[in-house]
């Protein structure tokens, strides 16, 4: 099945290739200037820090939905092994086998392509097996700090979660912003909370995956005008999950990251962040959100936190 008209014409709307020049890898992060990150230094005014990930457990978010998201699979290769002789110092290590994106996450440009092409323009076999993504893999980013804005479109709406079938839209992530009074501006980074990671936390993961309240086809001209730098939400598919055009799969994620070039992440439990915002009144917070810089990967783990 083709992608429809309206998803072409979105397209060339938000379409950034090009913007920063033909080289580009790294899209919308090109809007986090020095500038921007002096600002959101600004915004720290008690010190506390609120951690958004979740815990990298073998019984953890994916459920086998994703055909090869494992999670992590941990195990000791050194268990008080003495190194250099008895009565030495003795050593224990670790190994991990996981999906890159199996639980709080980034997902770099390469993780979709449509009709062939990746973000500026990169052709989609360039992702080879051996070598992964030839173009924005994850290790481009070699860092991520800006101004953090949580939109928090549950309470906005003055629910705790949002129904499986919600789509948020543009008109929701307004009335966050004025909920919360704080307005998106150029570098930030965007926190969507729907409030779907209170399915998890209760012991649902099949719930917690589907139905899935996440963001609408009508979300990405929304942060193009506003010039976000990067998404991320509580959800495991991000948009809504089925899809709002029947057979429209994933155009969102192709939006994002193929024609603007902006980074997007799942699976953030933003939770206790929505009731330090809350307490504080305030949404607006230092995000330091680093990617561990697996090269040429689609998509790496994050353990981002919220300095208020």
């Amino acid at each position: 099945m083709t992608l429809p008209k309206e998803f072409h014409e979105i397209a060339e709307r938000v379409n950034n290739w090009g913007r920063w020049g033909a080289d580009d890898e790294i899209g919308t992060l090109n809007l986090i200037t020095d500038a921007v990150v002096r600002e959101a230094a600004a915004e720290v005014r008690s010190g506390r820090r609120v951690p958004l990930a979740l815990p990298l457990r073998q019984d953890g978010v994916q459920t086998g939905m994703i055909p090869g998201r494992v999670d992590p699979l941990h195990a000791m290769v050194q268990l008080n092994q003495e190194l250099f002789g008895p009565g030495t110092v003795a050593c224990n290590d670790d190994v991990v086998t996981m999906g890159l994106q199996a639980g709080t996450h980034w997902d770099a440009l390469p993780h979709v392509s449509h009709s062939g092409r990746l973000y500026n323009g990169r052709p989609a076999h360039s992702v080879t097996a051996h070598g992964g993504a030839g173009f924005s893999g994850i290790d481009k980013v070699r860092h991520l700090v800006s101004r953090g804005v949580l939109l928090d479109v549950a309470r906005a709406r003055g629910v705790d979660r949002l129904a499986g079938g919600h789509a948020v839209t543009p008109e929701d992530l307004a009335a966050a912003e004025e909920f919360g009074g704080v307005r998106v501006r150029s570098g930030d980074v965007v926190l969507v909370r729907t409030g779907q990671m209170r399915v998890l936390l209760a012991g649902d993961r099949h719930g917690y995956g589907y139905p899935s309240p996440g963001l609408s086809v009508r979300c990405p001209e929304w942060f193009h005008a506003r010039g976000t730098a990067a998404v991320a939400n509580d959800t495991l598919t991000f948009e809504i999950f089925p899809p709002e055009i029947e057979n429209l799969w994933l155009p969102v994620h192709a939006l994002h990251l193929v024609e603007m070039g902006m980074l997007q992440g799942q699976n953030w439990n933003l939770e206790e962040l929505s009731t330090a915002c809350g307490e504080t009144g305030r949404y607006a917070f230092l995000l330091s959100a680093m990617p561990e810089p697996f090269v040429g990967a689609t998509g790496t783990p994050v353990a981002p936190v919220a300095i208020l």
